[in-house]
């Protein structure tokens, strides 16, 4: 087939009107069909009110009378239509030829093949008023900005309906599947989301790493090890210079316990990327679980240098300050991370409970607040105020905190476990079994579901209840294996029994299996707690250390010399009150009014359970796992 320009008096070849796949000779162009059996685009009509935008095709001169064609082909872009007859009689088109050589067989069948078949995809919606053009590349990035802030809201419906245009409009863009797939994700929507990744992996061509590396963080986030390896390989395939792939793939590697591995993948992704804040982060804090601090301290310095605005790498180098005992440092480095981002929660919300925990209860209390006037739906912050309240306030107070966190998130287990722990010291037994059921009934797998069955076990020891507590014991042992507290917990419970045999039993287990761990990630991985920093803090306030052989014991001398726990901007010449009113815009004597004001706002409810309607005895309901 030729299409004939208007620009051109002599005809130019464009393209074989034949699918891809059926692979057939290469078309000739030296015996050209008969004249009636040309294909002409048949353009729209043009008046004043309806014109193309884009530029079309003229028809011949000749051409013959369209009540001839009454077949129609429909092109992408530009849509227009292709007319043509088909043959009836074989020998009419001889007679019409003028000398013409006939197609061969093949030719002719493929011309016929040709006018049934659209060209690339079938034709989108309904094109009768003209030619659609496809909108403008500006559009997309204003469509997916807009679905960001829908999600942001929580409007995930409206989201992913924008997003979904843009897939349609743009099928070859992998931002569009991203942050599909991340919404669905968010919604615990888990298949539809592995779908949308392998749908844009396909339409991409795999290409694009960053649809990749997601789906590997899915897979992963699902239990899927062997899986999400290969997914991260295919993203360093794609694009070697992709730290995120290189990172994440050796974060998958230290929870897995496969350190070299890990060291191996990061410093891949130094040598292609260069230098990356996140990758000297993770190394950094590989150095310190093997107690080389001043090249963990060296190697957090290069992160800070790579983004002075990192507020995460200014938390991960306080915490380990935090735990070498070096308190004055750590207050200059927790300075640094609220400068470097004044709103984070994160930043208030640890900075405030090392406060507290040093003594400085005030002040924990204030950042605590200013973290939560700046974050007012962030349960964390006041899960944390809750604890610090019930330990130096009262337990009304801290009810209300707690009941306040809930119903912000009624999903987030570390608020229901804190506040079961509150009133089991209240000597409210039955309700401190409601609240860690609760908090199991949300996800029995995770990490806080092992600490929930850790606090349930004892608190069934203290009650008597021995066969509960060491079902419960075994339970979160299943999920976490690495817990020095709940084997010591378990020990001691044989042990107060008089079943020596038994509790020594227990601590070679835990020795044992501590063993066939190389190099245990689950201090490297401490940089999760800034994460979600609320299990941390459970963990010290509530005095549920883990093996203290892990920590660090070598407190800086000049740290020593200058900590007297006076006020926060001692030594630094830092001024909290100023820096919040200047950079925040808030009065910090309004702090206390800003939290009433907080529990005016609406809360994301959810359906609560039956087991809050039930009266009397309550039913215990333990898993039946063992080790």
């Amino acid at each position: 087939m030729r299409l004939f320009s208007p620009s051109s008096s002599s005809p130019k070849p464009h393209f074989p009107l034949f699918s891809p796949s059926q692979n057939p000779k290469k078309p000739s162009f030296k015996s050209l069909p008969p004249f009636k059996t040309r294909l002409f685009l048949s353009l729209p009509t043009c008046s004043a009110t309806n014109s193309p935008s884009v530029p079309v095709l003229d028809q011949e001169t000749d051409q013959p009378d369209k009540d001839t064609f009454k077949k129609v082909l429909v092109v992408r872009r530009p849509v227009m239509d292709v007319s043509g007859e088909e043959e009836e009689d074989g020998q009419e088109e001889d007679d019409r030829n003028d000398g013409v050589p006939k197609p061969s067989g093949i030719d002719a069948g493929l011309e016929k093949f040709a006018k049934k078949m659209p060209i690339f995809e079938p034709e989108r919606g309904d094109f009768s008023g003209g030619a659609q053009e496809k909108p403008l590349a500006v559009n997309l990035d204003l469509a997916l900005y807009k679905a960001r802030v829908l999600a942001r809201k929580f409007r995930y419906d409206e989201a992913e309906n924008i997003l979904k245009k843009c897939i349609y409009y743009w099928p070859e863009d992998g931002r569009s599947y991203v942050a599909l797939g991340k919404i669905l994700s968010k919604q615990s929507k888990k298949a539809e989301a592995r779908a949308v990744y392998e749908r844009g992996s396909q339409a991409t061509q795999g290409e694009n790493p960053y649809i990749w590396q997601c789906w590997a963080v899915l897979e992963n986030k699902m239990g899927n090890i062997r899986r999400a390896r290969e997914l991260f390989d295919a993203a360093t395939v794609a694009d070697k210079r992709h730290i995120a792939a290189w990172h994440g793939w050796a974060v998958l590697e230290l929870k897995q316990g496969n350190v070299k591995k890990a060291r191996y993948l990061l410093a891949k992704g130094l040598k292609f990327c260069g230098g990356n804040e996140y990758v000297y982060q993770t190394l950094a804090l590989l150095e310190a679980k093997a107690n080389r601090y001043e090249q963990a301290r060296y190697l957090f310095r290069q992160a800070t240098k790579c983004n002075p605005k990192s507020c995460a790498s200014w938390l991960a180098w306080a915490q380990l300050e935090v735990q070498q005992e070096n308190n004055c440092a750590a207050r200059l480095l927790f300075e640094k991370a609220v400068q470097a981002s004044p709103k984070n929660r994160f930043a208030w919300h640890v900075w405030g409970v090392f406060e507290a925990n040093i003594g400085n209860v005030d002040v924990g209390r204030k950042l605590l607040k200013i973290g939560h006037a700046l974050n007012p739906r962030d349960p964390v912050l006041l899960q944390s105020l809750a604890l610090l309240e019930y330990k130096h306030s009262t337990a009304n107070l801290a009810r209300v905190l707690f009941r306040r966190a809930s119903e912000l998130d009624p999903r987030h287990q570390p608020v229901w476990i804190a506040w079961g722990w509150m009133e089991w010291k209240e000597g409210n037994i039955s309700t401190a079994r409601e609240l860690y059921q609760r908090a199991l009934s949300i996800d029995s797998t995770t990490e806080s579901a092992a600490r929930c069955l850790q606090a349930w076990g004892v608190l069934e020891q203290r009650a008597g209840n021995l066969s509960a507590a060491r079902r419960l014991f075994r339970s979160s042992l299943n999920i976490n294996s690495q817990s020095y507290v709940t084997w010591m917990t378990w020990a001691a419970l044989e042990e107060d029994q008089g079943n020596s045999v038994r509790a020594e039993e227990i601590r070679d287990l835990y020795f044992q299996q501590r063993t066939e761990v190389v190099d245990d990630a689950s201090w490297v991985m401490g940089f999760l707690d800034v994460i979600d920093p609320a299990l941390d803090s459970i963990k010290r306030l509530l005095n549920l250390d883990q093996d203290p052989s892990n920590k660090a014991k070598e407190p800086l001398k000049d740290a020593e010399a200058n900590e007297n726990g006076d006020d926060i901007g001692n030594g630094s010449g830092f001024n909290l009150d100023a820096f919040i009113k200047d950079a925040l815009s808030l009065d910090p004597s309004k702090l206390d009014v800003l939290m009433e004001n907080s529990g005016n706002l609406s809360p994301k409810r959810v359906k609560s359970p039956r087991m809050w309607k039930s009266q009397g005895k309550t039913t215990m309901t333990l898993p039946r796992l063992s080790i």
